[in-house]
């Protein structure tokens, strides 16, 4: 049976660029795993195919000679000549490929290690400033305790594979090359397992759920990753586990916006308070109460600075600060008298009363007077 154009088999053109064409290996070698289909022949067929697509295309030289000459390239007496130093290039390509979905193969026949997994977690900004050991629970793979993550049967053991004799590599010949590629017999492992464990089905993992206990340093930020080493996936048959990395957000607050170490509070005043001067009392992130002095003829947007009433930062000593931006409120539903009296200050008020609005509109008629006159 003729093979197929391998561009065909990987399902990309033949102008996609390598990591368009890793990509659509990677998501048709997962589909067609031997360990998501066992005892499936075809997907076990559709999966060495993809592999020996992607072992010629994903080299350079050798997906030139491929698209020069197609298959003959690497028959037997082919054109394409000069393949020194490909044998090692081409070693597991699984390694780059699966390392974080489907584990690390072992150079050497060994086990699969499991595989990293991810948890979001949202804390509140007084979580952050306080710290707190958060309990998780989470489902993953562990270790099958029956068979105490060998993945054989009670009683029985995995046997060295015959066709890599437990280095879970080959060496083939392909043309004018030497190639070291995955066993295909035993897919990377080194071993086959003839009586799989029941409980398990052979891959030495079941899934179970599991709660673990997390520390959250104070000030910790948004987006901070925390790694639990060993907390991850657990191994195929015996493999060491993978990590389980935490990603912290922080939820909106009803008062601070945090910028770093710092905080930020919006705090309305009234026009007299703003005008007269005054105090008013704000409550920090930690609960406590900081008055906060207005000076007379504080304007909408000045900022007070309360020092060290901010975050802690992050495995240090230092705190940042809270800053006070005070907005004036202009009065609403006034009675006929405030009116009246809010009136009879306008008729007296001065550019000594208003300095900025005085200067900007007479910076602005002096403008436009010029540059009528130019």
């Amino acid at each position: 049976m003729a093979k197929r154009d391998f561009y065909e088999v990987l399902g990309v053109t033949k102008t996609c660029t390598e990591t368009e064409m890793k990509a659509a290996f990677r998501k048709a070698a997962m589909q067609y795993h031997p360990d998501r289909n066992p005892g499936n022949a075809e997907a076990e067929a559709k999966f060495k195919e993809l592999n020996e697509a992607y072992q010629t295309l994903s080299d350079a030289q050798k997906r030139a000679a491929y698209d020069r000459f197609g298959h003959a390239a690497f028959e037997q007496g082919g054109g394409f000549g000069g393949g020194e130093g490909f044998g090692s290039s081409m070693a597991d390509i699984f390694d780059d490929l699966f390392g974080d979905v489907m584990g690390r193969r072992g150079r050497g026949g060994g086990s699969d290690r499991g595989s990293d997994l991810r948890y979001n977690m949202e804390i509140t900004l007084e979580d952050a400033f306080n710290g707190k050991v958060a309990s998780l629970k989470l489902p993953t793979s562990v270790s099958c305790e029956v068979c105490a993550g060998s993945g054989a049967k009670a009683g029985a053991k995995p046997r060295i594979c015959g066709t890599c004799g437990g280095h879970g590599r080959v060496r083939a010949q392909q043309g004018f090359f030497a190639i070291e590629r995955t066993c295909p017999t035993c897919y990377g492992r080194g071993e086959m397992i003839d009586n799989p464990c029941a409980e398990c089905g052979g891959a030495g993992r079941v899934t179970r759920e599991r709660t673990l206990q997390v520390n959250i340093p104070a000030g910790v930020e948004d987006g901070t990753r925390i790694r639990l080493a060993g907390e991850g996936e657990a191994g195929l048959r015996g493999g060491p586990s993978g990590d389980l990395y935490i990603f912290v957000s922080t939820k909106p607050h009803p008062f601070f916006q945090r910028d770093g170490a710092d905080l930020f509070c919006r705090v309305p005043i009234s026009m007299v308070q703003a005008a007269l001067g005054g105090e008013v009392s704000v409550h920090t992130v930690d609960g406590s109460e900081a008055k906060v002095k207005i000076p007379e003829g504080t304007q909408s947007g000045k900022q007070f600075k309360l020092k060290n009433k901010g975050m802690p930062v992050l495995r240090s000593r230092d705190t940042g600060d809270l800053y006070i931006q005070a907005t004036v409120e202009t009065p609403q539903n006034l009675t006929k008298r405030q009116r009246e009296l809010l009136a009879e200050f306008e008729a007296e008020s001065s550019t000594r009363t208003h300095p900025e609005a005085s200067g900007f509109f007479a910076k602005m008629k002096d403008f436009f007077e010029n540059l009528g006159g130019q």
